[in-house]
């Protein structure tokens, strides 16, 4: 049988090796080296292709693809959101990415993307905060306490600086998981009977639910003026957290407006209701926080040029590892012309 050169073989990075990587470089560093790597793109956002997601709805959950290109290498995630899938014992998110050279169409890294997307999901939230937030924040109200809960509370430590996290779930076992899964951390960890308790004393409020409804996580009188809120947990149409009337009380910055208006909690506002594009905050183009007494709120729906962000950083830190494995995807006939040759030299 004829052996793949090695030029065809991809690398490829499984959950086993992600998680090995992860160890490897520490979680705190890696969750700094993504938020970096998302700001150096942030702040070239003009040089990207950009579409809002393709995205397959059902009665219990969506599947997407989300592509993006700079011109010099393509990206693309596919991604499943399946709320139910929990009761089975199954995931709600799963997810895998690649990464290819344009001038060939070649793929260059294909890995899994369902840590990997917990992280730089974490990881732009914290990039976000620390331009919005409040300065001197140190307390999180983590509102929702599923798989992302503590990747999101380690994010906001170790970018912003936070040093205390309040927790509330309606599932009390969510919230007991969390708690045992940050004890050692560095954080104060304070498990919280309701939201309302969460919230108190805190500057920034991240809300992460996973219902695919309209839904009031946090109504008006529980928000405060001078808080940054998070808003990651509305990502597709007909699911929202937030009441409309904090909206209209805040500065709303997003990632690409097209897919917010679409997907997050704007979806329930106005079509021509102002918002403002992180990458303007990030390039000085346009103002964060302007003052103590403003809410601001991050209307995260998560977009591909941060899952571009997180394989590319991948991409780089796996060179010189063992954090990966060769995979033989690509036909390599030595007579390009010549497939059905290399077909009939195999057995």
């Amino acid at each position: 049988m004829t052996q793949p050169s090695q030029k065809a073989l991809v690398p490829f990075v499984s959950v086993d090796h992600m998680m090995q990587l992860i160890h490897h470089i520490g979680i705190e560093e890696m969750l700094r080296g993504l938020a970096e790597r998302i700001e150096t793109d942030f702040k070239r956002w003009p040089l990207f292709d950009k579409t809002p997601r393709v995205a397959s709805h059902s009665d219990v959950g969506v599947i997407e693809l989300m592509p993006t290109s700079d011109g010099d290498v393509y990206g693309f995630k596919y991604v499943n959101g399946h709320p139910g899938n929990t009761k089975g014992g199954l995931q709600t998110v799963t997810a895998f990415g690649l990464l290819s050279d344009v001038a060939t169409g070649y793929p260059v890294l294909f890995s899994e993307m369902t840590i990997l997307t917990a992280l730089r999901t974490a990881a732009t939230s914290a990039f976000v905060a620390r331009m919005l937030a409040p300065e001197g924040s140190r307390v999180m109200a983590m509102i929702g306490n599923g798989a992302q809960s503590e990747f999101q509370s380690l994010a906001m430590k170790a970018i912003v600086g936070i040093e205390e996290v309040r927790l509330y779930d309606i599932d009390p076992a969510a919230t007991a998981k969390c708690k045992a899964n940050l004890e050692g951390s560095g954080l104060r960890v304070v498990a919280c009977d309701t939201a309302e308790e969460a919230i108190l004393g805190a500057q920034i409020i991240t809300t992460c639910t996973a219902d695919k409804q309209y839904a009031t996580i946090l109504t008006d009188n529980m928000v405060g003026s001078g808080v940054h809120i998070n808003a990651i947990g509305g990502d597709c149409p007909g699911k929202t957290e937030l009441a409309p009337a904090i909206l209209h009380r805040s500065e709303i910055f997003v990632e690409y407006p097209e897919q917010t208006r679409i997907e997050g909690e704007i979806q329930q506002l106005d079509a021509d209701h102002p918002v403002t594009e992180l990458w303007q905050v990030a390039t000085g183009e346009a103002a964060g926080r302007r003052d103590a007494k403003q809410i601001t709120l991050f209307d995260s729906v998560g977009f591909a040029i941060e899952d571009f962000s997180a394989l590319v950083y991948v991409r780089d830190a796996i060179k010189g590892t063992d954090f990966f494995q060769p995979l033989d995807m690509l036909a390599d006939p030595d007579d390009p012309r010549d497939l059905f040759g290399m077909v009939q030299r195999a057995g």
